[in-house]
């Protein structure tokens, strides 16, 4: 048989059979240290798909990074066939500073394509468009709700796209929303270049999750083992179906003041059901949320101090809201056993 050609990033080459470590250099800090996108190049011996998986795309979105982290580790990945790519922090600026923009205060997600020539934003995003998104079929962006929210572990994907519904699916996440693209984000620049994209949400800005962890690796050892990538030994399945969702509808603080909440992740709640209230500081007034429609609960802020206007519950339309909540637990118990998943990895 012969063997496969080495995968060439930047200026190296990672021969088949193997895995690499490759820097590409993004720019100089202004005390002269130098700024890389760092990827994990795993080059299967055997021919295949080629798949990136990236995280910190905003650099307060951390979780990404652990999921990463310990994708890495997995045993599974050494009988792999293809290629994988691996970015555990795309915006090292921003996670550095614990923040979601780069520097100059632009959000990465809404720079793309990007301009070799253009701003610190413009620049990076054609980096890892050119160097790592097109030599892929396929990607995983891992993602989590911005700081003070937090959110139920959750696919999203394109309208109306067969195949990500069925990649969707093998993930296995509790939710699989459909959502249109945005002008600028990575998800729609790989729709335009024929790169089909999976975006993980879950959990909560610098805060780990373990349910949104341990969701996040099993889901993307499902994609590859689906993409015939991995053998299917040491990968379970989820043991319930994901429930779609095409409408959402963020309920907000009807005042401001203290915000108590009374609903959690994944739970369903009925139309007109009460879950939250936001009082004054002197207890004087006490003002309920109540759901707007029946649904699931699929984001929520944390932060007790709330001013008018905020957002407070992210509400989702399903077909099943119950099954979701079952699914989480039944799905975690499932790799409790798992040397994946050991005690030590408990945050």
């Amino acid at each position: 048989m012969t063997k496969r050609p080495p995968f060439e990033i930047g200026s190296a080459k990672v021969p088949a059979g193997t895995r690499m470590v490759v820097d590409l250099p993004v720019s100089v800090l202004s005390d002269h240290t130098p700024v890389n996108l760092s990827v994990e190049v795993i080059h299967g011996a055997r021919p295949g798909p080629a798949v990136f998986v990236s995280a910190a795309v905003h650099g307060d979105e951390v979780i990404g990074v652990e999921i990463a982290r310990r994708l890495l580790r997995s045993p599974q990945l050494k009988g792999l066939r293809g290629t994988l790519l691996v970015v555990p922090i795309v915006n090292a600026f921003g996670f550095l500073n614990r923040s979601r923009y780069l520097p100059d205060r632009r959000d990465l997600n809404r720079a793309f394509p990007g301009n070799a020539g253009g701003s610190l934003a413009s620049r990076l995003a054609h980096l890892f468009l050119t160097e790592i998104v097109l030599r892929c079929d396929l990607g995983i962006d891992l993602h989590s709700a911005a700081v003070h929210r937090t959110n139920l572990p959750q696919i999203r994907i394109t309208p109306g796209d067969p195949v990500l519904q069925e990649l969707g699916r093998a993930f296995g996440a509790p939710v699989i929303l459909t959502s249109p693209v945005r002008a600028g984000s990575l998800r729609a620049e790989a729709k335009e270049r024929g790169v089909e994209m999976l975006l993980f949400e879950a959990g909560e800005g610098l805060r780990f999750d373990e349910i949104a962890v341990r969701t996040g690796v099993a889901g993307i050892l499902r994609v590859l083992r689906h993409r015939r990538m991995l053998p299917a030994k040491g990968i379970s399945q989820p043991k319930s179906l994901p429930v779609v969702a095409s409408d959402t509808s963020w309920l907000r603080a009807p005042r401001g003041g203290l915000l108590r909440t009374f609903r959690g992740d994944g739970e369903a709640v009925e139309k007109g059901a009460v879950m939250a209230a936001v009082s004054d500081p002197f207890g004087e007034t006490d003002t309920e949320v109540t759901a707007p429609f029946s649904g699931l609960i699929i984001g929520r802020a944390v932060l007790p101090v709330v001013n008018e206007g905020d957002a407070i519950f992210h509400l989702a339309r399903v077909s099943r809201p119950d099954a979701v909540g079952a699914a989480m637990v039944e799905n975690l118990d499932h790799h409790s056993n798992d040397p994946l998943f050991d005690e030590d990895e408990i945050i």
